[in-house]
């Protein structure tokens, strides 16, 4: 097949654009710095081609790139920004893969908008109502419902996976941070959570599944989330952490409340949610749909991730 990967120079794309390369697939990369999808040719660092030479004859489109998630936000308009990176991009590019005939287009989309956490035993489906709580999320549910409009006019096949954190070699952001903390022995005040549960995806893992809805005709017009199928408690997956890195696990008790109360007092309660609360995902339609599921574990997956640190 010919993919055309955008956001082909990111933590995902770059390893994906390796993994579809290594499979015999014809790659066309796009990347983030070089181009502007939205407006006139998608230009890369060989050259300018338009959109109509770009996407000749590609078989489907991998959507990665856009603005992510921003810890601390200094727009003075949120929504606006991300929706100039998340939402009109994705229109644009799925309207030029119409017009060049692309059959189908997989969106990386966030598990934000299914909402920020889940009650203890539940989870969270792709069937369930969007509770997108920001600007990020709600830029990302607005992309996936204009992809879904293409769909429904039967203009383009789309599929949309929405993602929790994903780790692996060379992950920024939170994951990056907390495999720091333990590598360097830095005490953690998590002992006491040991009852959340969260659900995380290895690169590995999420790449495999994007591969299968490259192609499998049952994919076509859905949504999926995706896992590790394992989901753990922040001691869990820092003990995990700590035995992929060879290193003790460096932990103390703090009671949860206290580390409610001193996030709050230094406007950090999304950090604490993240750290004490719980997000689960139900991955059983892949299983029933595709027949996929994830072909590595945590443990491998964690293995994985501390190799080139």
């Amino acid at each position: 097949m010919k993919v055309l990967v955008t956001g082909a120079n990111g933590f995902i794309g770059s390893a994906l654009c390796l993994h579809l390369s290594g499979l015999g697939h014809e790659v066309v990369p796009i990347v983030g710095k070089g181009y502007e999808l939205s407006e006139g040719p998608a230009t890369r660092s060989n050259g300018m081609p338009q959109w109509k030479f770009v996407l000749n004859k590609c078989d489907a489109i991998i959507h990665l790139a856009g603005r992510a998630h921003v810890m601390r936000e200094r727009e003075p308009d949120p929504l606006e920004s991300f929706r100039a990176a998340n939402l009109n991009p994705t229109i644009h590019l799925a309207r030029r893969a119409v017009e060049s005939g692309v059959k189908r287009l997989i969106f990386i989309s966030s598990i934000k908008v299914n909402g920020e956490e889940t009650l203890p035993g539940s989870c969270f489906k792709p069937e369930d109502a969007p509770h997108a709580n920001d600007a990020y999320a709600l830029s990302k549910f607005e992309a996936e419902q204009a992809l879904l409009v293409f769909a429904q006019k039967n203009l383009l096949e789309v599929v949309i996976i929405r993602s929790p954190l994903v780790y692996g070699p060379n992950a920024k952001g939170n994951f990056a941070s907390m495999l720091k903390w333990v590598e360097r022995g830095i005490p953690l005040p998590l002992l006491a959570i040991k009852n959340n549960r969260r659900s995380f995806v290895s690169l590995h893992n999420l790449i495999d599944l994007v591969v299968i809805c490259m192609a499998h005709p049952r994919a076509a017009n859905q949504i999926f989330l995706v896992s590790d199928g394992e989901d753990l408690s922040t001691y869990g997956l820092i003990t995990k952490i700590c035995i992929a890195l060879s290193v003790k696990p460096r932990l103390f008790y703090a009671h949860p409340l206290l580390l409610k109360s001193g996030a709050m007092m230094i406007n950090k309660l999304d950090l604490y949610q993240r750290l004490c609360g719980s997000l689960q995902v139900d991955i059983s339609k892949n299983q029933k749909l595709l027949d996929w599921k994830p072909s590595i574990s945590v443990d491998e997956g964690l293995r994985k991730a501390v190799q080139r640190l």
